[in-house]
């Protein structure tokens, strides 16, 4: 197996067989045999372009393709930007390769079909989104928006060192926070949670919007809220700001993961 169910089967939620099919359509699916032959069957789409020995291991007793070889096919089965980073992003996130790996693996693969729009998706690709829903909002922010490369999940400070928030966007130099508020946001504890939460970083000074599910359908919608957002933002320079990026010592480099 390959591409989203190679990287479902290895672990990674995100990947479902989307986004060519529908909620209630069951997606082939992608096997890759090299120069094997095997029947078709409408279950599977099949593949036969090179498979070296080296793209392929056996999980529990199953042969897949791996992380960085499966992340690459399905990048191309789709064949849609937006959607490749967002590939690249949750298969980050959900540990199976680093972004580097696969920059590298996709730098090696030059004269493949598909090849430009995964070298387009790498370029763009590598911001620390944890979920689809986050790179969607990244991209509209970059894309649609205008605004520049963002920084995501990045945990933000007050003065003293104490924790504020894992944010989902940044834009440092404005003071601007992008936060994408799920389904599981609608309960009245975690919306009280959210409430604290945005107050303790306009407390600091910055400015905060939020993207819910169904604003990502209308990029005008959200690319206006972001804009509004960043023009009320306080643009200070570092000296004159209450918070800060740098991570006190008590602050370990897998505490970010823990906090997701």
């Amino acid at each position: 197996m390959t591409a989203w169910a190679s990287l479902r089967f290895q672990g990674a939620r995100y990947f479902d067989g989307g986004p060519l099919h529908s909620e209630d359509e069951q997606a082939p699916v992608p096997i890759v045999t090299g120069p094997a032959l095997l029947r078709p069957d409408p279950r599977v789409t099949l593949s036969r372009e090179q498979l070296a020995a080296d793209e392929r291991q056996s999980v529990g007793g199953i042969w897949l393709t791996t992380p960085a070889r499966a992340l690459f096919d399905e990048v191309r089965r789709h064949g849609r930007l937006r959607e490749a980073v967002a590939d690249i992003e949750v298969a980050v996130a959900a540990g199976l390769l680093s972004f580097h790996d696969f920059a590298d693996y996709v730098a090696s693969r030059s004269p493949w079909t598909g090849i430009g729009l995964a070298r387009d998706a790498v370029a763009l690709a590598g911001l620390g989104c944890w979920s689809r829903p986050e790179a969607n909002m990244a991209l509209t922010w970059m894309l649609d928006a205008g605004l520049g490369r963002p920084l995501c999940n990045v945990p933000v400070f007050d003065l003293h060192g104490r924790l504020i928030a894992i944010v989902d966007l940044l834009d440092a130099e404005a003071g601007c926070v992008g936060e994408y508020q799920g389904a599981h946001h609608k309960g009245v504890d975690q919306h009280r949670r959210d409430v604290a939460r945005f107050q303790a970083l306009r407390d600091v000074g910055l400015e905060c919007f939020e993207v819910v599910g169904g604003d990502l359908a209308d990029v005008d919608l959200v690319a206006k809220r972001m804009h509004a957002t960043r023009e009320r933002s306080l643009f200070r320079p570092p000296s004159e700001r209450l918070w800060t990026l740098d991570r006190p010592d008590w602050w370990p480099a897998w505490a970010a993961a823990r906090c997701l």
